[in-house]
């Protein structure tokens, strides 16, 4: 098993907290509901306090409606016709109350797939600041945050999952996935918790 905490040493003014998809969509009552949202949310609230300046979310924007989409993505609302837009309205796509507030400073990249990278936003925004490692937070564990963490590594940045700031809706390939950054990504990915990364962080 690799080591854990932050086994590269500590961070600094070139770290950057990338939330990923903390949004009312995937809170309760609606079709993404993700169980864990609200327990990971305290963690993530004291990582936004610490360095709300230093703050990006994320926010996936689903379809405006059924069908819509490139390829397979059509298919996918045709499948979520209940997650689009015209049938859970836009105040879906906002970030959870407990995080709103810390926008601005913190600032906020939308998306319309799982990675962050693909359309752009996120490398020109960070084009405008040095950013050398990545502190990544959010869910789903198994979707959009491994999206966002390959990205990061394909970009040479250090990437730190902080494990007990993360949620998925599935147990299973939550704890799958967390092996996988563990083991398979040892050399590129560090899985620390909120208080190493808070105790690291200065």
């Amino acid at each position: 098993m690799a080591a854990r905490g932050l086994v590269h040493g500590p961070l600094g003014d070139t770290c950057l907290h990338l939330c990923v998809d903390m949004q009312r969509l995937f809170g309760p009552d609606y079709p993404w509901a993700v169980p864990w949202l609200e327990r990971v949310l305290p963690a993530i609230e004291a990582l936004c306090g610490h360095r709300p300046e230093r703050t990006v979310f994320t926010r996936f924007i689903p379809a405006a409606r059924p069908g819509e989409g490139r390829g397979a993505w059509a298919r996918y609302y045709r499948r979520w016709a209940s997650a689009t837009l015209e049938e859970i309205g836009a105040d879906a796509d906002r970030l959870v109350p407990a995080l709103e507030r810390f926008v601005p400073p913190a600032r906020v990249v939308d998306k319309q797939v799982y990675s962050p990278w693909m359309e752009g936003r996120l490398d020109a925004l960070l084009a405008q600041s040095e950013v050398e490692a990545i502190v990544i937070t959010g869910g789903e564990t198994d979707v959009c945050v491994l999206a966002t963490a390959l990205g990061a590594i394909d970009r040479g940045f250090r990437v730190i999952l902080v494990a007990d700031a993360l949620c998925s809706s599935s147990d299973e390939t939550h704890d799958a996935l967390m092996e996988l950054y563990l083991t398979r990504f040892s050399e590129q990915i560090e899985v620390a918790s909120t208080e190493e990364v808070l105790d690291g962080w200065r």
